[in-house]
């Protein structure tokens, strides 16, 4: 597949073998963070979704599957380049660098491979806004973004932005419902005033790491996220909503964590000395709060050259654990989930649904978590998001008995959905 992209027309670009037309009407992209369907369910069930309960009945609906990691990060990034992680580079929020052996946050752009959809639409002089709650994920999607472009964070935004795009006079508390709101809010003013052609709106999870579907906390916050959506159809947009990752209870019925610490595990099993290996959680991000950076999926590196050829035992002795799902060595894992594998660890190991793995206890600060069980993701069972379009599309053999994934929904509303 192509890394640069190619400009057929003025009309049409391609990026990374996919063809992509240009807005001829409003364009909005929605990425609710940590849309598990199970609230698009209960919202519908409960009559309080009545945005996307339309979409489902007269648009398009899917459940699509998200790349791995089911991470934001690795997401999001999948959803503005339309391909897997083994393409555009980025396949966690937190790793290793094997060359330097530091352990660094991805906090920009610099991993990205190639081009996004929004910086090679902009290059054609298309109008885009990308309006993310997280900071983090700003310096990644303004990659390339032209000056007639809106690019800003909800967490970090300076005054005049949020004075002009928001209207409000504060920032947001970082760990609130509201900083996704704000995003919602903004799209609409940008589209009030004519501003932009293409949207991406990305929000936060910080109420799904909290709230299961159905609490009073979660279905206010849904309604919040469905009255926004209503009004940028409302004012002539065609909108699709997807998900970065699912989410999932992952406590014992006491409320305690349901956690697998993978570094403990193996230096008590294997004999190992501190700093033989080392596992990177990708989940780690400024957020923490949320999860205390436990997650489903974790990365092992084997640091002491000595044990390398101990690996196979090591993932073998995973496997039979209960609270794995999968462990694989590198090569595997890379060729399974999509990833790229020059950035990988020597092997993975990814939880069942209602467990999380970390490194070690002692690295886990999860007294912020207070009296709220844990949620989290990054497993394949939070793999599965809605994936909907405020209008339906014309059904062919290709469209019908495709999988569709969550980075499929540029493909779909730009070139099904106009």
């Amino acid at each position: 597949m192509a890394i640069a992209a190619e400009v057929l027309s003025k009309d049409t670009i391609v990026l990374h073998g996919t063809r992509y037309k240009r807005p001829t009407r409003p364009v909005v992209v929605v990425c609710v963070d940590g849309f598990d369907p199970t609230y698009l369910e209960q919202g519908i069930a409960d009559v309080t979704l009545p945005t996307l309960a339309s979409f489902v009945k007269n648009g398009f609906h899917k459940t699509a599957k998200v790349a791995m990691p089911s991470f934001t990060n690795p997401n999001n990034v999948s959803i503005i380049t339309g391909v897997p992680t083994a393409i555009h580079g980025i396949a966690g929020n937190y790793f290793l660098d094997s060359v330097t052996g530091k352990e660094m946050m991805v906090l920009d752009d610099s991993l990205l491979r190639g081009s996004t959809i929004l910086a090679e639409m902009a290059a054609q002089g298309v109008r885009v806004a990308a309006i993310t709650a997280k900071d983090k994920l700003r310096r990644i999607i303004d990659h390339g973004l032209t000056e007639n472009c809106i690019c800003f964070s909800t967490e970090k935004a300076t005054d005049a932005e949020l004075k002009q795009w928001v209207g409000r006079s504060q920032r947001p508390d970082q760990y609130s419902g509201d900083l996704s709101l704000c995003v919602l809010d903004a799209g609409i003013k940008i589209l009030e005033a004519g501003r932009a052609d293409l949207f991406y709106l990305t929000l936060s999870d910080f109420v799904q790491h909290k709230h299961a579907p159905g609490t009073p906390e979660a279905t206010e916050f849904m309604q919040g996220v469905d009255s926004r959506i209503g009004r940028l159809v409302e004012l002539g947009a065609v909108v699709a909503v997807t998900g970065d990752h699912g989410m999932s209870d992952k406590s014992k019925t006491d409320g305690s964590p349901n956690a697998l610490f993978v570094q403990d595990a193996l230096e008590i099993q294997f004999n190992l000395a501190p700093g033989q290996i080392r596992v990177i959680c990708p989940i780690t991000d400024p957020f923490v709060k949320h999860h205390g950076a436990l997650g489903g999926f974790v990365r092992v590196h084997v640091l002491d050259e000595a044990i390398r050829a101990q690996a196979p035992v090591m993932v073998d002795y995973l496997r039979e654990l209960p609270a794995v799902e999968v462990a694989l060595l590198k090569e595997d894992a890379a060729r399974e989930f999509e990833m790229p594998l020059d950035r990988e660890g020597d092997f993975v190991v990814v939880s069942k649904k209602n467990f999380v793995v970390g490194g070690c206890a002692t690295e886990h600060d999860l007294s912020t978590l207070g009296d709220h069980r844990l949620r989290s993701h990054g497993g394949l069972s939070e793999q599965d998001v809605p994936l909907l379009m405020s209008m339906p599309i014309t059904e062919d053999e290709s469209t019908s008995s495709r999988q569709w994934r969550n980075f499929s929904i540029f493909d779909l509303i730009l070139n099904h959905g106009q």
